[in-house]
């Protein structure tokens, strides 16, 4: 995203904040102080989290938007922020720690319920911050189970790829990056690059970054296009997959809410194999969460909290969202798409390793986001000069700031 771009974001979120748009106040009359809370959900799944949260009788208001990240921003910079905020990782969670912005989550979750790796820690940083409320698997594939893949790397021709989203785009590319190096340079040297251990020029994240610029290059003018597709398909279709003149989709496990009245007729695999320059063995699977934390120092935003973090609230979220949870300790789901999902989730065979963007700091991974944007715009460029600006950028960064700890590890 560029520099222009992230600064439109950050006044249009601070005219929504101003402005109050976005609310909605079931769970309470307008006489009863609410719970105010910030997440990623709209449309359907804020539906359905709004039903969630009616069950628990706390008064609340909800705000749902693609640009979470900007807007818990504004609202900081302006002295309101939400009693929760609920991010789709926790980089910048980190960043608001080191300024205490953050209440201690002491009490009010079951710490046996959440293993590896869904309780990052960082260093210097209390351990108990923040805790997951929605997981999904990624290092997947999707296509229409009529016409299973060979396990063998495809041509760009095959592939469904959109760049667009409403909040920060380029993050569909990143997922290709990270997977790539995942595969190839195992969970070790990932979680190494992700938390800056490892420079962006090293030549096992070069190597990673230019076997996907050589599959954009097969078409650029198809890798053109996907900067302007949006990545959940055409709005009142089916998704990418079912429209979008493709076979295969590195998407993670939250696509098939795009499908629609298709999902059943999609069937995933493991990515490795059929990622470019491959096949590769599966070395372990990313996944991502989206993290809440608490601002608010009230008893009803940490009983809020807690409802939200216990089995039960989780399997509510679940059975209503259609959502996988992070918690150890709400059962499987029964369909066999879920369970193929939910065993990867649990099995000891290989690691899970959070998103590397989502475990960035906010500078590095806008930096990185905007690399991809370019890479997909101008797949034939040496990707050199792209890494060594994000590594610029890496640099600039306090040598004070906490890197995050435990982020891949085997589940508990």
């Amino acid at each position: 995203m560029t520099r222009l771009n992230r600064a439109l974001l950050l006044v249009l979120a601070l005219f929504l904040t101003a402005a109050g748009c976005g609310l909605s106040a079931p769970g309470g009359s307008d006489e009863e102080p609410k719970v105010t809370i910030l997440g990623p959900w709209t449309d359907d799944q804020e539906r359905h989290f709004k039903q969630v949260l009616d069950g628990f009788g706390i008064p609340y208001t909800y705000q749902g938007t693609a640009a979470t990240r900007e807007v818990l921003l504004a609202e900081v910079q302006a002295g309101n922020p939400p009693d929760i905020a609920i991010l789709p990782g926790v980089g910048e969670l980190v960043e608001y720690a080191e300024e205490n912005r953050l209440q201690p989550l002491t009490g009010l979750y079951e710490r046996d319920e959440y293993g590896n790796p869904w309780r990052p820690g960082a260093q210097g940083i209390a351990d108990d911050l923040w805790v997951p409320l929605k997981a999904d698997l990624k290092s997947i594939v999707w296509y229409r189970e009529s016409e299973p893949p060979e396990p063998a790397p495809a041509p760009l021709s095959a592939w469904c790829i959109g760049m667009g989203d409403d909040g920060a785009s380029g993050w569909p590319g990143s997922d290709w990056i990270e997977d790539l190096i995942l595969q190839r340079a195992g969970p070790n040297l990932y979680e190494r690059w992700a938390t800056g251990d490892l420079a962006w020029t090293d030549e096992r994240v070069s190597s990673a970054w230019t076997t996907w610029a050589g599959l954009l290059a097969q078409d650029r003018s198809a890798a053109r296009d996907a900067l302007l597709a949006d990545h959940r398909g055409p709005v009142g279709g089916h998704g990418l997959l079912f429209g979008g003149g493709c076979d295969l989709e590195h998407q993670g496990s939250f696509a098939r809410a795009f499908y629609g009245d298709r999902k059943e007729a999609a069937g995933f695999m493991d990515s490795a194999p059929l990622l470019p320059g491959g096949p590769y063995r599966v070395q372990a699977h990313e996944v991502a969460a989206d993290f809440a934390a608490l601002f608010g120092r009230s008893g009803r935003a940490r009983d809020m909290i807690r409802r939200l973090a216990s089995r039960e609230g989780q399997e509510d979220w679940g059975r209503k969202g259609g959502v996988f949870s992070p918690n150890a300790a709400v059962p499987a789901k029964k369909g066999p798409v879920e369970k193929e999902i939910s065993r990867r989730f649990t099995e000891q065979r290989v690691p899970l390793c959070l998103d590397a963007s989502d475990v960035m700091p906010a500078a590095v991974r806008d930096a990185f986001y905007e690399a991809v944007l370019l890479t997909v715009a101008h797949p034939e460029e040496p990707v050199r000069q792209r890494l060594e600006d994000i590594q610029k950028v890496q640099d600039a960064q306090s040598s004070d700031t906490p890197r995050l700890t435990g982020v891949c590890g085997r589940p508990q």
